[in-house]
């Protein structure tokens, strides 16, 4: 079996174990419903633009985390084992990312919705603020499942990956933020090519990266 064929194999298999389970995916939903609501409780109203923003990212950064998480992690050895007779290390990888890439665009669709509905529309470019939402959870998605690779193969897998993931997404989650207030303000979107490319080229490396560390 060719690596395409065994990406789309894996990437099949994730999600038919997630539709039979739905824990996991249902359990992330009420936590961004959950966090909104509780971030509503507490305010109620938000007048300010980098307030807002700051809030929404803040809750896609933790989202994302539990997210993703479990990509590894819940993998035993017997079945890392099992996938080691039958598919290369780089069809596992790639189709890790690929599925997360997916849930992370379905959870950012979800709870930019929610939000937006929840608290008042602050956005001065809508369609470009929604672009640079998909593009940060794309990068989240990206990078943390290279990270949870990492941090599967310790003993404290949920503190390791906290550690390591540190110093990567603090410069991803800087540039999204200036980004996303770009959108927010209305700027015009020749502006926001920088952010748009260093989002881009981050995503390269981490991708690249992966596919050279992994197996």
């Amino acid at each position: 079996m060719d690596l395409l064929n065994q990406v789309k194999f894996l990437i099949r298999k994730e999600i038919m174990l997630e539709w039979r389970s739905k824990y996991a995916l249902n359990g992330i939903l009420l936590y961004v419903v959950s966090t909104v609501f509780v971030c509503y409780l507490a305010f109620r109203e938000i007048t300010s633009p980098p307030t807002w923003n700051a809030l929404f990212w803040i809750i896609m950064l933790f989202a994302s985390v539990n997210a993703i998480t479990k990509s590894f992690i819940q993998e035993s050895r017997g079945r890392q084992l099992y996938y080691y007779t039958i598919t290369s290390a780089q069809a596992i990888i790639i189709s890790k990312i690929i599925y997360n890439i997916f849930l992370m665009l379905l959870l950012s669709v979800i709870a930019l919705g929610f939000y937006t509905l929840v608290f008042k529309n602050l956005l001065g470019d809508p369609l470009f603020y929604f672009f640079a939402v998909l593009l940060g959870s794309i990068s989240f998605a990206s990078v943390f499942t290279m990270i949870s690779g990492i941090a599967s193969k310790a003993n404290n897998a949920g503190g390791l990956m906290a550690i390591l993931s540190f110093p990567v997404i603090i410069p991803l989650l800087v540039v999204l933020i200036k980004l996303s207030k770009n959108a927010m303000d209305g700027l015009d979107r020749s502006v926001s090519y920088d952010e748009i490319g260093v989002l881009i080229a981050i995503n390269i490396i981490v991708i690249t990266t992966s596919l050279l560390l992994f197996p």
